[in-house]
């Protein structure tokens, strides 16, 4: 499996954890705050939404810009670079909503912290339920091809 396959696997994963934040928590929001509590809900699943777009278009940004090469430094760079820029706003929206009278805060704490959970959690089922392989493309022994004695057949032995 590609590391595309992992991304859409995470991103599809992404928006089931989006829509289970934004059903659960505005219901749960509602019943303990009213309004607030329902608003409060769904800017922490706007959230996760758009973190989750901004580390899907890094990674395809990166994988572009580095010609597919994942462990060059540039890659991590970038992904490095849009997790500051993630970082920095997230702390915008928190001083842009401080204060704000239809934000409850202990609602909208509690679903950014499910959504930040979730996402990790979302992150590690795609990956593990993939097959990516820990090397390249090396010839394994008995690989047709592969220089061995069963690919040549001249000293390969015989029952």
């Amino acid at each position: 499996m590609k590391s595309a396959s992992i991304l859409a696997r995470a991103l599809v994963y992404g928006v089931i954890l989006t829509i289970a934040i934004a059903v659960v928590g505005s219901l749960i929001g509602y019943l303990v705050a009213g309004l607030p509590g329902l608003v409060s809900a769904l800017l922490g699943a706007g959230l996760t939404a758009l973190f989750m777009v901004f580390t899907s278009l890094s990674i395809v940004l990166a994988a572009k810009v580095t010609k597919g090469e994942p462990s060059s430094t540039l890659f991590f760079g970038i992904v490095l670079g849009s997790w500051l820029l993630k970082f920095v706003v997230f702390i915008a929206v928190l001083v842009a909503l401080r204060g704000a009278e239809f934000l409850q805060p202990l609602v909208f704490f509690f679903s950014i912290l499910a959504a930040v959970i979730g996402s990790l959690a979302v992150d590690v089922v795609a990956f593990v339920g993939s097959r990516v392989p820990y090397v390249g493309n090396i010839p394994l022994p008995g690989d047709a091809g592969d220089g061995g004695p069963e690919s040549t057949g001249s000293n390969a032995q015989k029952p």
